[in-house]
């Protein structure tokens, strides 16, 4: 899935697109996306300027925005958009720094109706950088989320 596709399927951009391509796909089981990490990113700016280091809470992002493109591409899901309905057993491994490489993994844990638990891990080189399980509502991006 190219930067394209992902426009039409996420409705985040610049500067809070957090994933670059699709590299696998499989509805109803996995996700393979990337993320590269670039000095340029304009958070880099102020964390840190003389050790620059992708915030945690973006790395978690990037991961939530391949789960959702995962959750949302193969079913019956065209016009609707992915929401956070819960963060769990989120552990960062190592840091992230420009020039690194995320490959973020999503599986799927279990769907009923519209709210899904995925497994996501997110590696550099190989090595776990931060893994968790996140919840999403499916919902249209008009409908007002229920607290």
């Amino acid at each position: 899935m190219d930067i394209q596709t992902i426009f039409e399927t996420l409705p985040h951009r610049y500067p809070f697109l957090m994933v670059d391509r699709i590299l696998e796909i499989e509805p109803g089981q996995r996700a393979v996306g990337i993320k590269n990490v670039t000095i340029n990113e304009p958070y880099f700016v102020g964390h840190w300027p003389d050790k620059p280091v992708m915030p945690g809470v973006l790395i978690v992002e990037a991961m939530a925005q391949v789960a959702g493109i995962f959750l949302l591409v193969g079913t019956d899901t065209h016009g609707q958009q992915a929401y956070f309905g819960g963060i769990d057993k989120v552990r960062f491994r190592r840091q992230v720094v420009p020039g690194d490489q995320l490959v973020i993994e999503a599986k799927l844990l279990k769907q009923r109706g519209n709210i899904g638990k995925v497994r996501t891990v997110a590696k550099v080189d190989d090595e776990i950088a931060c893994e968790g399980e996140l919840t999403f509502v499916l919902m249209p991006p008009d409908a007002e989320p229920s607290t």
